[in-house]
C-alpha cells in the first residue's frame, strides 16, 4: 500500500471511529433534550383548577427528577391561561391555533374553556401530527390521544341518590339547579343527579335553573334566586354543578337565614366541606381529586411522547362527602382513599377509589365522540 492510499484509508477509519463514537454519545445522553408540552389551563380563578395545574407541575417536577438520574429525557411546561367567559373562549382558541401554527411543541395539555370552539384548533394539530391530551372538559371535534377527567357523571349521581335518601318517595322534592350547560363536566353532573332521582323513584319537580360556574356568577344567582323564591320552604333543595358558583350561591342563601334549604356541590373545596360539618345548607359534596387528575394528565402526556400505548379515556373516581364520610376525605390533594361502603341506600353500596374507563351511558356517548 502506497503513502496516498494508506493516508486515505486512516483518514476513513477516523471519520467513522467518529461517526459512530457521536451515535453512541447522542443515545447515551439523551438528557440534552427535553420534550416541549404546551399546557393551555382554563383559569386560575377557580380553586380545584388550580389544584390540578399543580398536579400536573408536581408530576413534572418527578418525571424530571427521575429523568435525570437516570440519564432519560426531561420535559419543559409551557404555561397558557385563557381565563373565565367569552374572552377566555376566544383567548384560547387563539392559544391553541398560535401554539399549533408554530409546530414548536412535543405535545399540546388543555383544559377546554368550551367543548366545540376548540374543535378547529384540534383538528389543525390532528393534521400536523401534533397529540393533544385534555383533562376535565373534552373537545367535540377531532381527534384526542387521550382524555382524563373526574367522573362527573358519578359525582352528580352520587348527589342525587343521597338526597333521594333525605326524602319520602312520594313526595315531590321542589329542586334548583345551578348549572353551567357549555362544557361536558358541568352537563354530566346533571345527567347524573337526574338520573340518580329517577332511578330511586324519587318525585321531584324542577321550579327554576340558573347558571354559575364562578364566584361571581354564584353570587349574581344567589341574589335573584331569593327574589325568585322570597318565601321559606319555597324551595327544598338546589344542586349547584361546582363550588366555584355554589359557595357563593351557599354564602348568599345562609346570610339570608335561608337554612331551611338542603344544597348538593361538587368539587370539595375545603369552605365547602366546612359548610357540611357546620350544617351551613350544604349536605353532600362529591368530591374531586383535583391534584391527582392532574398528576395522571402529565403522566399519560409522557406515555405518549414516549411510544406507549394509553386509554383514549380515564376517570378519576369522586368522593361523596357527608357528615358521616367526611373523615375518610383527605383532601382533593389525595390520595384517594380504599373503597368503603356507603350509609344511605344505593344500587351500587360499595364506593371505589379505582381510576377507570366509562361505564355509564353517559360516558359511553361522549367516548365514542372522542
Amino acid at each position: 500500500m502506497n503513502f496516498f492510499a494508506l493516508f486515505r484509508h486512516t483518514i476513513i477509519s477516523l471519520l467513522l471511529f467518529t461517526s459512530f463514537s457521536s451515535i453512541h454519545a447522542i443515545e447515551k445522553q439523551p438528557s440534552n433534550l427535553s420534550l416541549q408540552i404546551a399546557v393551555l389551563y382554563w383559569s386560575m380563578d377557580i380553586p380545584g383548577q388550580v389544584a390540578m395545574r399543580q398536579g400536573i407541575e408536581h408530576a413534572a417536577n418527578v418525571i424530571n427528577e427521575k429523568a435525570k438520574k437516570d440519564n432519560l429525557t426531561t420535559i419543559q411546561l409551557h404555561p397558557f391561561v385563557a381565563g373565565n367567559g367569552e374572552a377566555g373562549i376566544e383567548k384560547q382558541i387563539q392559544q391553541l391555533d398560535k401554539i399549533v401554527a408554530e409546530q414548536q411543541m412535543d405535545l399540546i395539555i388543555v383544559q377546554p374553556t368550551d367543548n366545540a370552539a376548540l374543535a378547529k384548533g384540534l383538528i389543525k394539530a390532528n393534521q400536523k401530527n401534533i397529540p393533544v391530551v385534555a383533562y376535565d372538559q373534552y373537545i367535540s371535534g377531532g381527534k384526542l390521544a387521550s382524555y382524563i377527567t373526574s367522573d362527573n357523571y358519578q359525582a352528580g349521581y352520587l348527589d342525587g341518590e343521597y338526597i333521594a335518601s333525605k326524602f319520602d318517595n312520594y313526595y315531590s322534592i321542589k329542586l334548583i339547579l345551578v348549572e353551567y350547560p357549555y362544557v361536558s363536566s358541568t352537563v354530566e353532573r346533571v345527567d347524573g343527579f337526574i338520573d340518580a332521582l329517577a332511578d330511586t323513584q324519587q318525585n321531584y319537580t324542577i321550579i327554576n335553573s340558573y347558571q354559575a360556574v364562578t364566584p361571581e356568577s354564584g353570587s349574581k344567582a344567589a341574589t335573584q334566586i331569593l327574589h325568585d323564591f322570597p318565601k321559606k320552604h319555597s324551595i327544598d333543595v338546589i344542586f349547584t354543578v361546582n363550588d366555584g358558583g355554589g359557595l357563593n350561591v351557599v354564602k348568599g342563601l345562609s346570610n339570608a337565614g335561608r337554612d331551611e334549604i338542603m344544597v348538593a356541590s361538587i368539587d370539595g373545596d375545603p369552605l365547602s366541606l366546612k359548610n357540611i360539618t357546620e350544617n351551613r345548607l350544604t349536605v353532600i359534596n362529591s368530591a374531586q381529586f383535583c391534584m391527582p387528575l392532574g398528576e395522571e394528565t402529565l403522566y399519560t402526556a409522557y406515555d405518549i411522547l414516549n411510544g406507549k400505548k394509553v386509554a383514549a379515556y380515564k376517570l378519576i373516581p369522586v368522593f361523596p362527602v357527608t357528615q358521616e364520610t367526611i373523615a375518610n376525605y383527605p383532601s382533593w390533594n389525595g390520595p384517594i382513599p380504599q373503597n368503603f361502603t356507603k350509609q344511605w341506600p344505593s344500587k351500587k353500596p360499595l364506593w371505589s377509589g379505582q381510576v377507570h374507563s366509562p361505564n355509564n351511558k353517559t360516558s359511553k356517548k361522549m367516548l365514542l365522540s372522542l
